[in-house]
């Protein structure tokens, strides 16, 4: 078996049976070699859904990477991975990750709107590059990041309108953040997700975050920008107490991810031109550790 096999579910070879443990293990693998903001699957996280998450996990970062990263035509690459999908939930699924994915869908009972409205976001970066309105980026949050809330819901076994509506409001609030991060970042792949309508309220030019030129102007945008992510991890926040004590420390750490994303804006100025805002390890060391401080204190 090749190394590009080993770390590619759509080039895993059609001989190479694998036992769902096994399965499970390779999205573990895959999900913890990425960097992120947050911890993914904390130590706080029941054993038994792990595996769950992992599955989850793997299936948002692997289908990202093909939209942001893989080479050739990767509206095509989407179009066979949401077959690849489909035939997987049917009873048919090849590879690791969707060995592994198939077996939580069902065994979570997790339908299979959200997992295709996040192919299709990635769909949608191929063709849209700005948006002209807040309404409209949101729009775009709705296939890209309040589905990841509904799968991880399903997991946990909740699927009432309420629940969504606060998981909703604390994703947007992350991809927001994430977007305010990497300003620069998608500026270099020509996208630009700082609504159009909020550029020009505050005098800013699509041209200034192409040049990476940071000035007052792109400190006033980027802090009100700042300011309605919070609003939305405000308003989500409710849902910590609304699902089981068990699993409280991983819903909150992913709040409080996100929110260390915009201290770290606001610790750099508010410049996301100049360079990429970082939550460092300490940082995510201390936030986990709050949230399992919380834990053992009942809270």
């Amino acid at each position: 078996m090749s190394a590009g096999a080993a770390a590619d579910p759509r080039r895993w070879p059609a001989e190479r049976a694998i036992a769902p443990r096994e399965a499970y293990r390779w999205c573990e693998r895959y999900a913890r070699r990425r960097d992120e903001n947050f911890t993914v699957v904390s130590l706080f996280l029941p054993r038994s859904l792990r595996p769950h998450f992992f599955a989850v996990y793997a299936f948002c970062r692997y289908t990202d990477d093909l939209g942001d990263e893989a080479e050739g035509d990767r509206p095509a690459l989407l179009d066979a991975w949401e077959r690849d999908l489909r035939a997987a939930v049917a009873g048919e699924a090849r590879g690791p990750l969707l060995i592994a994915l198939a077996r939580t869908i069902a065994r979570k009972e997790i339908p299979l709107d959200p997992f295709l409205r996040l192919i299709e976001a990635n769909r949608m970066d191929q063709r849209v590059s700005r948006f002209a309105t807040y309404d409209d980026l949101l729009e775009y949050c709705r296939h890209s990041a309040t589905p990841v809330g509904e799968m991880v819901l399903a997991v946990l076994g909740y699927r009432d309108a309420e629940r969504i509506a606060l998981a909703d409001a604390t994703c947007i609030g992350l991809q927001l953040a994430n977007f305010w991060q990497d300003v620069s970042v998608d500026a270099a792949r020509g996208r630009i997700y700082l609504p159009l309508e909020d550029l020009r309220r505050f005098g800013c030019a699509e041209a200034q975050i192409a040049e990476g030129r940071f000035d007052e102007r792109f400190r006033e945008l980027m802090r009100f920008e700042v300011a309605r992510a919070r609003a939305l991890f405000a308003r989500g926040r409710a849902l910590e107490g609304r699902v089981a004590r068990s699993v409280r420390p991983d819903v909150r750490l992913f709040r409080l991810g996100g929110e260390a994303i915009l201290d770290a804006i606001e610790a750099a100025g508010y410049d996301t031109l100049g360079a990429r805002p970082r939550v460092t390890r300490a940082m995510k060391a201390r936030l986990a550790l709050g949230a399992g401080a919380r834990l053992a204190a009942g809270r």
